[in-house]
């Protein structure tokens, strides 16, 4: 029997209490078996300014689910061409992962945005997609079949936040987790 795993795709930049809520709470409180965290070296809609490399964002996400059995950080994408598009990297998840059934996690800001993407109709004759609250995205008037909404935890934290409070030399003490805290200011990443 396939295992289904849940795909939270991001820059992770950094990774944050909010990440780990959500996959946690997804691969804990619905049918999925796993949550899989996807760091993107560059989302087609996203600029690239203040992003961190890929290998030390991936780094801090690995250190942030330690210990979590049910999440697992993935660095498929580094290989691709970039920018990476969905489709691709499901395809090539499934080719190396055939006893997989992967589930798409997004956000309800994200759903909006969903007919931009590459190959969408692709997307939603072969995966499902469980799609979560997220902070002034009005409830959408009509969603594909294949989207489910999840009654997930709404926590109004953002990457961008968490690179000001560095910036100007703020705590991020419990915006992130300890060790990665410890790891951000070691490093002296985004100050």
């Amino acid at each position: 029997m396939q295992s289904r795993i849940g795909l939270l795709f991001g820059s992770f930049n950094p990774i944050h209490t909010g990440h780990l809520i959500l996959a946690n709470f997804m691969a804990s409180h619905t049918d999925l078996d796993a949550v899989w965290l996807v760091v993107s070296p560059q989302s087609p809609f996203k600029a690239e300014q203040e992003l961190l490399p890929e290998r030390n964002r991936y780094n801090l996400v690995q250190l942030a689910i330690a210990g979590n059995e049910r999440l697992r950080a993935i660095d498929i994408e580094f290989s691709m061409p970039k920018p990476s598009y969905t489709i691709d990297t499901l395809d090539l998840l499934r080719a190396q992962y055939p006893d997989q059934q992967f589930v798409l996690l997004m956000g309800e800001d994200n759903l909006v945005g969903l007919p931009k993407w590459k190959h969408v109709d692709r997307i939603l004759a072969e995966v499902s997609i469980y799609v979560y609250p997220r902070s002034g995205t009005a409830i959408l008037p009509s969603i594909p079949a294949q989207a489910h909404i999840i009654e997930a935890p709404l926590l109004n934290l953002s990457a961008t936040f968490i690179r000001k409070c560095i910036r100007e030399g703020k705590s991020i003490r419990y915006l992130v987790p300890e060790n990665v805290e410890e790891e951000i200011i070691r490093k002296g990443y985004w100050q």
